[in-house]
C-alpha cells in the first residue's frame, strides 16, 4: 500500500510560480511511475504530467514549457514546479502512483492517489 500526501497549494496571482510536493510512503518509491492530474470545478480530472522511475517525463500541451515535474527518490517525493500560472490552471491537483517501469499517462493506469491540493490563480 502506498500513501500519497500533496502539499504546496495556495492562492497566487497570474504569472506567479508555485511548487507542489507529493510525499509517498513505501520502500519501493524509486520504481514507481508518478503523475500529476488536476480537476477544475465541474470538470473531469485531466492529466498534467508524469515521470517514470528512470526520470522520463511527459507533459500535457497546456502546461508544456511552464510546468516541470521532478522526483527525489531519497526523499520519496515528487515535485511539480509551476511557473507563469494562468487563470486556467486553477484546480485541485492530485498526485498519483503506479508500480510500473512505464510512463502512465491515463488516470485509469494509476493505483494510488493523494487527497489533492487546491491551486487558485487570481487576476
Amino acid at each position: 500500500q502506498v500513501q500519497l500526501v500533496e502539499s504546496g497549494g495556495g492562492l497566487v496571482q497570474v504569472g506567479d510560480s508555485l511548487r507542489l510536493s507529493c510525499a509517498a510512503s513505501g520502500r519501493t518509491f524509486s520504481s514507481y511511475g508518478m503523475g500529476w492530474f488536476r480537476q477544475a470545478t465541474g470538470k473531469e480530472r485531466d492529466f498534467v504530467t508524469a515521470i517514470s522511475w528512470s526520470g522520463g517525463t511527459y507533459y500535457a500541451d497546456s502546461v508544456k514549457g511552464r510546468f516541470t515535474i521532478s522526483r527525489d527518490n531519497s526523499k520519496n517525493t515528487v515535485y511539480l514546479q509551476m511557473n507563469s500560472l494562468k487563470l486556467g490552471d486553477t484546480a485541485v491537483y492530485f498526485c498519483a502512483a503506479r508500480d510500473t517501469t512505464n510512463l502512465p499517462l491515463s488516470s485509469d493506469e494509476y493505483d494510488y492517489w493523494g487527497q489533492g491540493t487546491q491551486v487558485t490563480v487570481s487576476s
